[in-house]
């Protein structure tokens, strides 16, 4: 029984790995297909993973066109690349020792690299200062998460740091708390209401951690990961009290923050709440805030960059953060550089910027597109319920799953959303992701839809799985 099912015994299979197993067998239902082997699909669709460019998304072609400079400085004087490509390489050259990216930088991170994101983080909250000294880049949003809580990570039993998790939550997050020694506090997100963050279920879940460990921290994702819940202000501020009322860190992941499609929604940054409410909370409440370069609309998962904000944490705690960071030694340079070109994208009068504007743009419609095309898809099957999403990648619909194939299920041994996961992507070869991954209760089953992927693949995606879906009904009558 996992850490987290200790504290709370409602909440299901959330150690176990589906998505693994699902991958292995479309991997292998893949390479029967290149092998001959007649299936009634030419190939596997895969929408379970928030890897864009492995769905087929393009890469922004400023960003490839400056590393590309960067990695071979003879492209510097290549008039077929934009000025401005060839001038930003070239000052990002200047800030790497010996003028090249096969060098060490310093364990935090380039200082010029640093100091753009500070830049940014400042524009982005309005003025509200943000300063290079706490800006840390790690190998990817997750290792800068890791790093955090094993500074918060001390004691055995029921001193040992607990941490306060939102259900449902990144698929990932489970097994990285248990790996940095932390015991796993579930709050529940309220479906009801688009799977908002509930005041109420915070403090039940702080109630039934009593005894059992010592709550330390709160994580939360917003925009939500896998739910596609935008927090407004007056959300926000109700964590930043509840945090600083029980002495908690605010662990804020902010990867999606330039993916929010709802109208009346916009993306708010914690630390521009938490200091627009004044000194009370500006100066006490501990935050850090993590931002990447895979989860979003760039999508660079392979570049393996991410930064992490601190602020209101103790000078001799920054110390000890950047020598757990110093393990890793540094962040690959070129995923560096490739933040500093997220954070400071091409400006208006650049050579560069309406190419920019114009790919920026067209993933951002794709997404928003395919995400209203699924919610209506989804919502017109039977059985099939799902909350508009607001932001973000995936889309989370609830599946009323038949009682045969639940008993079914049982009899295998196997989560009734991952069987229907796995005779999916044997039928109709679709791969999607299984609830149970992301924690649910039992009983209460779901899945998982990345959205970021080109509109024809997802239209082909919905069609077969909405014939799956029909024959399933009908092979298991309710």
């Amino acid at each position: 029984m996992s850490s987290l099912q200790q504290v709370n015994p409602r909440v299901r299979g959330i150690r176990a790995s589906p998505h693994r197993f699902l991958q292995r067998l479309s991997a292998d239902i893949q390479r029967h297909i290149t092998q001959g082997v007649q299936k009634p699909f030419q190939e596997v669709i895969d929408i379970s993973s928030g890897d864009p460019q492995y769905a087929g998304m393009k890469p922004i072609s400023f960003v490839r066109q400056v590393l590309a400079v960067c990695l071979l400085p003879d492209l510097l004087h290549d008039e077929n690349l934009p000025l401005d490509a060839r001038l930003r390489a070239q000052r990002l050259l200047q800030c790497c020792d010996g003028e090249s990216v096969g060098s060490y930088t310093a364990s935090a991170g380039l200082c010029l690299v640093q100091q753009t994101i500070a830049e940014f983080i400042t524009r982005r909250d309005a003025g509200v200062p943000s300063y290079s000294s706490n800006i840390y880049i790690p190998s990817g949003s997750q290792r800068a998460l890791m790093v955090v809580i094993k500074l918060l990570a001390r004691g055995d039993g029921e001193m040992r740091t607990g941490v306060l998790m939102p259900l449902p939550c990144p698929h990932t997050l489970p097994m990285l708390l248990d790996e940095a020694g932390v015991k796993l506090v579930p709050y529940h997100l309220r479906e009801d209401r688009g799977w908002a963050v509930d005041l109420d279920e915070l403090k039940a879940a702080l109630k039934m951690a009593g005894g059992r460990c010592e709550p330390r921290a709160i994580y939360i994702s917003n925009p939500g990961n896998p739910t596609g819940h935008v927090q407004d202000r007056n959300s926000i501020e109700k964590v930043i009290q509840f945090a600083e009322d029980e002495r908690l860190f605010l662990l804020v992941d902010e990867v999606y923050q330039d993916s929010v499609f709802e109208q009346d929604r916009e993306f708010i940054s914690y630390k521009r709440v938490l200091f627009e409410m004044g000194p009370e909370y500006s100066e006490t409440v501990e935050l850090a805030s993590f931002h990447s370069l895979s989860n979003s609309i760039m999508g660079e998962c392979g570049l393996r960059a991410g930064y992490v904000e601190l602020v209101n944490v103790d000078p001799a705690v920054m110390l000890f953060a950047e020598t757990l960071l110093c393990i890793d030694i540094s962040t690959p340079v070129t995923g560096q550089l490739a933040l500093e070109l997220m954070v400071n994208p091409p400006k208006l009068g650049d050579l560069s910027y309406n190419t920019y504007m114009q790919e920026v743009l067209f993933n951002q419609a794709t997404l928003t597109e395919n995400a209203q095309r699924l919610w209506e898809s989804l919502n017109g099957l039977p059985g099939m319920s799902c909350q508009p999403a607001m932001g973000g990648i995936y889309v989370y619909p609830r599946l009323n799953m038949p009682p045969g194939m639940v008993d079914q299920a049982e009899m295998l041994g196997m989560e009734p959303d991952v069987l229907y996961c796995q005779r999916l992507l044997e039928e109709e070869g679709v791969l999607v992701g299984a609830g149970c991954e992301n924690g649910q209760e039992d009983r209460n089953y779901h899945l998982r839809l990345c959205v970021l992927v080109p509109s024809p693949t997802l239209q082909e995606a919905v069609k077969r799985l909405t014939s799956f879906h029909l024959r399933l009904l009908a092979r298991f009558p309710q």
